[in-house]
């Protein structure tokens, strides 16, 4: 035991020193001192550096639109990186520790305990009070857009974050089945719609074209992972999560319908129409299949997956065509019930302000600036004249993004001078989304994904209480874990599927029945705009 403790705080004093020597680093960076006034407060901001501007810039401060944010706020930024891929843990290894920056931008939903218990425990602020007062781009946004308010707001009615917001519903919908359609010509086979025409398309990708691995997903940070947005598991009426069914919130392992679709994974790993090592398939190697005609099908994005694709796989065959294929049914000519919609608030979560902060006020007014008219232009398109120009009223992207000199994908360049592709404390424009899909099969793809009935069967943003989250959160982390390990077993055929029942029987052993009951709660919560827990 001794020697378990002594590893764990090695790995902690570690994760410490690594961070604390990024915020000097950070801090240290000769842009921090031009970004503003040389009598301005100097603000600590915790941050993951998003993926794209990290390919090119290796700390904030040599981002272009962090300094600019900096510039037009005259709020001067000290930026802590925790460690690629390990946010989780520094946040809660910074949080143990006490020394807390003056803004933490995370997934607060993923606090133990929710938001609600983050602000109880001491660790960031209510914001009622400071919004009312110093943010009145947020609080106008917010009372124009109720619906968007109820989902910001922990269930006793607090403030605690400056979230990142989709409202429009052409942007919640960027992911699902992407299909080699110059295989299908070559085939003769239509783009398939119900799961007996995948079954067909997947059998001759494997017998009559020699693909290894026709079908390909995501199989991290979960076994099932590119497939937990309606892809298949859909069809057969259920998700693998939380949704509402008639008002009524159910969890699809449960149900009949999770049965179904593993029956049918089981036949289709049997018959190797989906990547045999499916459980441990990462962004690389499903780039890779895709691109080198490993895999004919896979389930992603508009953007990271056509968009990388198509280019570089049309380079080596000019012929070659990758399109979108709606989210399957069983029978022909029904409506997809459900496919991936992302929330109106992101589940990314948005920025909290600390107890530890003595500049509230400053930090308040400079995370304000994204949802007024000339923060919503910088977030979205950056700096005018440098990477957009207005053409007829239209925010257009200049060659400094879509066509960079440097060679920097439209990704890149967007993550070095926006906040358009990933997220923040702002909303998210259209207008953005219609430039970044440059190719026609992007803008088909959106269109023939979004042609579900998702929306009604999605669950909200729902305000908890901070023991309804705690609850929810420890009986969660048994059943995700028990979920994730029995299904694959039926895949494999390790464990039999006259086992089904057993396994709901062991759902409700670990107590899943009251998990149901507070996501319930909560919706019904949400539904009843003069619930108490919702009072401001």
């Amino acid at each position: 035991m001794n020697k378990y403790v002594a590893l764990g705080l090695t790995a902690v004093l570690a994760l410490l020193l690594l961070t604390s020597c990024e915020r000097n680093e950070a801090s240290s960076s000769s842009d921090a001192g031009s970004a503003a006034s040389s009598n301005s407060p100097v603000l600590s901001y915790w941050a993951e550096l998003n993926g794209n501007a990290a390919s090119t810039k290796s700390t904030f401060q040599e981002v272009p639109f962090f300094q600019e944010w900096q510039r037009r706020t005259g709020v001067k930024l000290q930026f802590i990186q925790p460690p690629t891929n390990q946010a989780k843990e520094a946040v809660n290894v910074m949080l143990a520790s006490g020394d807390l920056p003056d803004m933490i931008e995370y997934e607060w939903n993923s606090y133990p305990g929710g938001p609600s218990k983050a602000i109880n425990d001491g660790y960031i602020l209510r914001l009622n009070d400071v919004i009312d007062q110093y943010a009145p781009n947020l609080k106008a946004y917010l009372k124009a857009h109720p619906d968007i308010d109820k989902q910001i707001r922990t269930a006793d009615g607090s403030y605690y974050m400056f979230p990142f917001i989709r409202n429009e519903n052409e942007l919640r919908t960027y992911q699902g089945l992407i299909i080699r359609k110059d295989w299908l010509d070559e085939l003769g086979l239509p783009v398939p719609t119900t799961i007996d025409e995948w079954h067909t398309v997947l059998t001759a990708f494997k017998n009559k074209k020699g693909v290894e691995a026709p079908l390909i997903f995501f199989g991290v940070p979960s076994p099932l992972s590119g497939v937990e947005n309606g892809s298949f598991i859909g069809a057969y009426g259920v998700e693998k999560g939380f949704y509402i069914d008639g008002g009524n919130v159910k969890f699809g392992p449960m149900e009949p319908g999770y049965k179904q679709f593993l029956t049918l994974f089981r036949d289709w790993y049997n018959e190797g129409l989906i990547d045999r090592n499916f459980a441990a398939v990462d962004f690389e190697t499903q780039d890779m299949s895709m691109i080198t005609g490993r895999s004919g099908a896979s389930i992603w994005n508009a953007g990271a997956g056509i968009g990388t694709w198509l280019p570089v796989i049309r380079q080596q065959d000019p012929k070659a065509e990758l399109v979108a294929a709606p989210y399957p049914v069983l029978h022909k000519g029904d409506r997809p019930e459900f496919g991936q919609r992302a929330l109106q608030v992101g589940s990314s979560g948005g920025v909290a302000i600390t107890t530890a902060s003595k500049h509230v006020e400053e930090a308040v007014r400079m995370l304000d600036y994204g949802y007024s008219t000339e923060g919503h232009m910088l977030f979205n398109f950056g700096i005018e004249g440098l990477s957009y120009k207005m053409k007829d009223g239209y925010p257009t992207y200049t060659d400094l993004i879509l066509n960079n000199p440097d060679k920097l994908a439209p990704s890149q360049a967007l993550a070095m001078y926006t906040r358009a592709s990933y997220f923040g404390p702002f909303v998210q424009d259209t207008r953005y989304m219609e430039q970044y899909y440059t190719l026609p099969e992007q803008k088909d793809a959106v269109r023939i994904w979004s042609d579900t009935n998702a929306d009604q069967h999605q669950l909200p943003n729902l305000p908890m209480t901070d023991k309804e989250s705690a609850e929810l959160s420890a009986i969660m982390q048994d059943v995700t874990t028990y979920v994730d390990e029995m299904s694959l077993k039926f895949i494999y055929g390790i464990e039999p599927l006259d086992s089904f029942d057993a396994f709901v029987e062991q759902l409700n052993t670990l107590n899943i029945g009251r998990a149901i009951q507070i996501q319930q709660a909560a919706l019904d919560r949400y539904n009843n705009p003069s619930s108490s827990l919702l009072a401001p």
